[in-house]
Parts: structure tokens; C-alpha cells; sequence
């Protein structure tokens, strides 16, 4: 089992498979801390289980779900959530863009780097962690980053998130969080036993007090990038 340093924590996995041992790397520890924070694995006999329920899916499909899901309910325990979304890093702060599948998360953030140049980074392209350290929210890369390998193993504030919508003209509004707390709960992981699911809500809770959340209707065209920037800085 090899040590990793995923969102300030020392995490130890034991990967088999092409994908999370490529997207891991960047994330490997050489510290000797006396306590691991998190433990996950993913055991032949849940890869196979998994396959079972979804035949579509390859062994190195199921460890990514596994491990990741193993991820983000411990997460939880310290203070933390994942959110579904494209999070982009530029000018020190993290901004998170969430949505259904298809609506165009990452090509929005792509939008980021083709309008702000280098200064923008993709910090993960899809599951980013959210940790609440000290009173502030920050966002983390994690090997845990969909279909392409688009994260860094970095962490900023979060400045702000915010739901995307298609429309033909680009209009960011800030909502209440009372109004958005359907969406963030469609775009996590909710665990299955009731004590855990009590502390991701006590998160989200704190997490929607500090960090201001937003709706942006948007097209595909680089305004959209600016429009929403000006409106969450």
C-alpha cells in the first residue's frame, strides 16, 4: 500500500490498475507520518461484484469508483465534501461549476483558460474535495478527476460556487443557499449510515455560510467566461 497526500490528509491506496496508477502519481508521499487519516482499497471481490451490477464497466472502471467513493465518505470526517463539478484555480482562488452531465462543466472551464490564459488551471475536472480548515473553504485536486487525468495536486480558498444552465446570452446571478441545496445534494456523495449523513449536512451547512453560490445561464462562446468571473470575483 503507498501513502498519498490528497487534500491535506495521508491517505494510503493500493492500486492494480492502469488508470488510478497513472493519475495517482502526482499525488505520492515519501513523509513517515505516525497516523494515515484514510485507508481505501478497492478488493477483487468488490471489483467483480461491481461488475456483476454493471457489465458495461471494466476492472479498472470499478477501482476508480470504488476507491473514489471509499474517498469522499471519509472525506466527510473531516470536514469535508466532494462536489460533482469543473473547478478552476486563477488568481489564487478556487471556482467550482456544477451541473447535470452534458450541460458543459468543462468546456466552460476550458473557456477560463482559452479567455485568462496560463493564469487559469484546471484544478480537477470532476471531483474536486472541499475541505473546511480553520474557517475557510478550500478546493482541492484529486486523482479522482473523471475521464481525462485534468487535475493538479494544489488547493485554494473557494471563492465561489455556481450551477450552469444552457442559454443563448450569458447572465450570473447570485441565489441563496437555501435555493441551491437540492443541487449541491445531487452533486455529492451521500453516504448510507445516518451519523455520516447528519456530518455531511453539518458541512454543507457551514460550507453554504462562508462561500457564496451562484446561477449562471451561459452559451459556449469566451463571453461566457468573463461574465461569470466578474460576477463571482
Amino acid at each position: 500500500m503507498k501513502l498519498h497526500r490528497i487534500a491535506d490528509l495521508y491517505v494510503g491506496i493500493d492500486f492494480k490498475y492502469p488508470t488510478m496508477t497513472a493519475q495517482t502519481v502526482k499525488f505520492l508521499s515519501d513523509d513517515r507520518p505516525e497516523i494515515v487519516d484514510i485507508v481505501v482499497w478497492a478488493s477483487d471481490e468488490s471489483i467483480q461484484n461491481t461488475m456483476k451490477k454493471y457489465p458495461n464497466l471494466t476492472a479498472d472502471n470499478c477501482e476508480y469508483l470504488i476507491t473514489g467513493s471509499g474517498f469522499y465518505n471519509s472525506l466527510i470526517d473531516f470536514d469535508g465534501l466532494m462536489i460533482h463539478s469543473s473547478s478552476v484555480l486563477y488568481k489564487g482562488a478556487a471556482y467550482l461549476f456544477s451541473a447535470d452531465p452534458g450541460t458543459g462543466k468543462s468546456t466552460h472551464t476550458q473557456l477560463w483558460k482559452k479567455a485568462f490564459g496560463d493564469e487559469a488551471e484546471i484544478l480537477n475536472d470532476d471531483k474536486p474535495a472541499v475541505r473546511i480548515i480553520d474557517g475557510t473553504a478550500y478546493a482541492y485536486g484529486t486523482p479522482w478527476s473523471g475521464k481525462t487525468d485534468l487535475s493538479i495536486n494544489a488547493c485554494a480558498p473557494v471563492k465561489g460556487i455556481c450551477f450552469l444552465e444552457r442559454g443563448t446570452a450569458n447572465e450570473i446571478k447570485r441565489v441563496e443557499p437555501g435555493e441551491i441545496l437540492k443541487d449541491i445534494l445531487k452533486q455529492t456523495i451521500r453516504p448510507s449510515d445516518e451519523q455520516r449523513m447528519d456530518k455531511l449536512l453539518s458541512n454543507l451547512d457551514r460550507l453554504l455560510r462562508m462561500v457564496p453560490v451562484y446561477r449562471l445561464k451561459c452559451n459556449m462562446e469566451l463571453e461566457a467566461a468573463h461574465v461569470s468571473f466578474e460576477g463571482m470575483k
